[in-house]
């Protein structure tokens, strides 16, 4: 059995430590630019108080696997309206150095056996009445995040989920000053955690909501890691004494996850959906994950052979217009692949390319929008982390509650708060991401390593929800069809569009692009974008640096 480490150590390790929290920042959207940071050990952003815990594994001859499951726990803790411990899951890419090995990681939510495709009634408007399957008990699947973050350690680390969280039981347990931003999203839920006595015990103070400099602690789950870490494996979680209490408060209340359901959970090894353009290749977590729209909308601009065409107002809609076919073919295709048939190897051949590049062609000449008919997915949330170390190990892995605080309700006792992945599964009976008994949710995660030739040389992922995959696109289109620097991908000017004809651009987008896309009939507008955070090592001379905004 290892050592524990000192209480003294495991405070320098947390999250309280926020040297880069001006580089992260604070929230799910976009940041403003900053320079690229470099570091000899290696490096990671994302989430700050994660990244600051991330960089000390680092420092300490841990490797890039070991670092962001460490980074991942802390900002459970420091940012519980984005993710949580039990948050309802992610996906993790994975390059080893050299490329020796890509593999993806797949902790996305299962709905429980119970579950049904009409469990949620519907409005005269098709809306979920009262919201239910956002918040409350039947909002919740069950939770994969512990699960994806040991299997990850345990294949790819080189320590003990006892070591590695030391830093989050630390922050759960001594707390946390609150910043100003996080104060402000805790009173602005206070209603919703009055009707939950569970979250207001965990979230409020006399029945009100904590200000900005007081400090947050959740002693309740401190405990309950700490039984995990003496145990070193998140295995009680699903199958022992913590998951029957899971279990049990799911039961008091009303929701459908059993203990036969937490038992059956199990987080999976997966191999990356793949596109190569020229030298690169780039391999993204695969469904359930959202980088399928990404690759889909990269492979049209292959061949529009985008990257040749004039760089005028055709072309910015030419490349809106791949992004709206592959958003069409996600929200009436996609689905779980081991419940339902989704037609991946179709949407990334040449020849159905070449079918969208041929629409793409005619409608940008007739300056004009494709018609489709879509419905707007309104998600938001998430936190996303990339790194990579010394060696050239690269990693993205992206977390989620789903929504702020996710399904708002807490496991008595456990100081446990409860993502709402039921919420990614569309509503409506009949349709490939209808809910289903054991089956995975589509969502927006789209954590991805980009090679050069056999060489790992980029990882990257977003925060943000629904505007993950938009931001992601934007990113790689620079980076690998424009030839642009990773820091100048990041950085540069993006758009999100979900397939309908609303358009929203970053505020340093031309103007005479937008006003072209205003001309040919979308309606254009300032708005905000994921916050992508990216990595980089050069091989050659074992540079590291990362980029956020």
């Amino acid at each position: 059995m290892q050592n524990k480490i000192s209480r003294r150590e495991m405070l320098r390790l947390t999250g309280r430590t926020v040297a880069l929290a001006a580089l992260s920042g604070g929230g799910c959207l976009a940041a403003p630019r900053k320079s690229p940071l470099a570091n000899p050990h290696g490096v990671i952003i994302g989430e700050a108080n994660g990244a600051a815990a991330g960089m000390k594994v680092l420092a300490d001859g841990g490797n890039a696997i070991d670092a962001i499951v460490t980074a991942a726990l802390v900002s459970t803790m420091a940012t519980p309206a984005r993710c949580g411990i039990g948050g309802y899951g992610g996906h993790a890419t994975i390059a080893l150095a050299g490329g020796m090995k890509i593999v993806s990681i797949d902790f996305n939510t299962t709905a429980p056996a119970a579950a049904r495709e009409d469990m949620y009634p519907l409005d005269e408007k098709g809306e979920v009445k009262g919201k239910i399957n956002y918040h409350g008990w039947l909002a919740a699947g069950v939770p994969g995040t512990l699960a994806g973050l040991q299997l990850a350690l345990e294949r790819y680390g080189t320590k003990s989920f006892r070591e590695v969280v030391q830093p989050a039981i630390s922050l759960a347990r001594d707390g946390a000053k609150l910043f100003p931003q996080m104060a402000t999203t805790l009173r602005s839920e206070t209603a919703y955690w009055r009707r939950d006595p569970t979250m207001a015990k965990i979230y409020l103070r006399d029945g009100q909501s904590l200000n900005a400099g007081e400090t947050f602690r959740n002693p309740e789950l401190a405990a309950m890691l700490t039984t995990l870490a003496d145990r070193n494996s998140v295995d009680s979680f699903y199958r022992g004494d913590i998951a029957q209490r899971i279990a049990d408060g799911f039961k008091k209340n009303g929701g459908l996850v059993t203990v036969a359901d937490l038992a059956a959970y199990h987080a999976k090894e997966t191999e990356p959906s793949t596109l190569r353009w020229n030298n690169l290749t780039i391999h993204t977590a695969p469904l359930t994950a959202g980088g399928l729209t990404v690759l889909e909308a990269l492979a049209i601009l292959q061949a529009l052979k985008w990257d040749a065409l004039p760089a005028d107002g055709a072309r910015v809609h030419a490349r809106l217009e791949a992004l709206r076919l592959a958003w069409r073919d996600r929200l009436e295709l996609f689905g779980d692949p081991e419940k339902v048939k989704v037609p991946v190897e179709k949407l990334l051949s040449a020849d159905y390319a070449r079918e969208c590049a041929e629409k793409i062609s005619a409608t940008v000449k007739a300056k004009k929008p494709l018609p489709l008919q879509i419905q707007y997915p309104a998600h938001d949330g998430t936190v996303n982390l990339s790194c990579v170390d010394k060696h050239g190990n690269l990693v993205a892995l992206t977390i989620t509650h789903g929504s702020t605080f996710g399904a708002q309700v807490a496991v008595e006792g456990l100081g446990l708060c409860l993502g709402h992945g039921m919420s990614r599964f569309n509503p409506h009976p009949g349709q490939p991401n209808s809910v289903g008994p054991g089956k995975r949710p589509v969502n927006n995660m789209c954590p991805s390593v980009v090679l050069r030739g056999d060489k790992p040389v980029l990882a990257l992922g977003g925060a943000g929800g629904v505007r993950i995959p938009n931001s992601i696109f934007d990113t790689l289109t620079n980076f690998i069809v424009l030839g642009q620097t990773p820091e100048k991908s990041v950085n540069a000017p993006r758009l999100h569009c979900t397939g309908v004809t609303d358009v929203e651009v970053t505020k340093d987008w031309l103007a005479r692009d937008a006003e072209y896309l205003r001309a040919v009939g979308f309606k254009v507008k300032n708005g905000a974008t994921a916050m992508v955070s990216a990595v980089t090592f050069d091989a050659a001379s074992g540079d590291s640096r990362a980029v956020v905004r």
